[in-house]
């Protein structure tokens, strides 16, 4: 399937990230056609987190401060408790992920991922869901959080696990193929 032709996805990460989060979504959107590109802080390869136990890697194609998210139409951020800690302590990273939200771009986040959106200040006055444990972060920052498999605000998807995948997945690529 060829219906995300011409798309390019940037999925922000770092080490520590849920394994499925990052791998699932990136297999989906490049079986329909996308170019998906890895970025992170870190230079070389980055390393999921999986049951509890460090799992596999997977090579970064640019570093978040040498990526500018006018060149992607989408923005995936993967949870894990690790990868959202880290990339909220980085500039860049919070600065690229706002700068889908200027832009009107599609952002995609699950699990934990959303702690990076808390940063960036992009929640106030937006529905949306993540893993159970942050619902309190979200709220505190102005969001209204609910307990759903998968919502759509405006270009904000989100979801709150790995069991969420599916839906995820279909919700991202069902957006991006409505993209002009």
């Amino acid at each position: 399937m060829d219906h995300l032709k011409g798309k390019k996805i940037a999925i922000l990460s770092s080490n520590g990230f849920e394994e499925s989060e990052l791998f699932e979504p990136k297999k989906a959107l490049e079986e329909n056609g996308a170019e998906v590109f890895i970025v992170s802080p870190e230079k070389g390869k980055i390393k999921a987190w999986n049951h509890g136990n460090w799992s596999k890697e997977i090579e970064v194609d640019v570093t978040v401060d040498k990526a500018d998210a006018n060149e992607y139409d989408a923005l995936v951020l993967p949870g894990g408790v690790i990868n959202p800690d880290k990339l909220r302590r980085s500039r860049e990273a919070v600065n690229f992920t706002r700068r889908f939200f200027e832009n009107n771009k599609l952002v995609a986040s699950i699990c934990h991922g959303p702690q990076l959106l808390i940063e960036a200040e992009v929640v106030r006055g937006r529905t949306l869901t993540s893993f159970f444990s942050i619902k309190k972060d979200l709220q505190n920052a102005g969001a209204n959080w609910i307990d759903s498999e998968v919502v759509m605000d405006g270009g904000l998807i989100t979801s709150r696990n790995p069991n969420d995948l599916k839906a995820f997945n279909q919700k991202l690529i069902e957006e991006l193929a409505g993209q002009k």
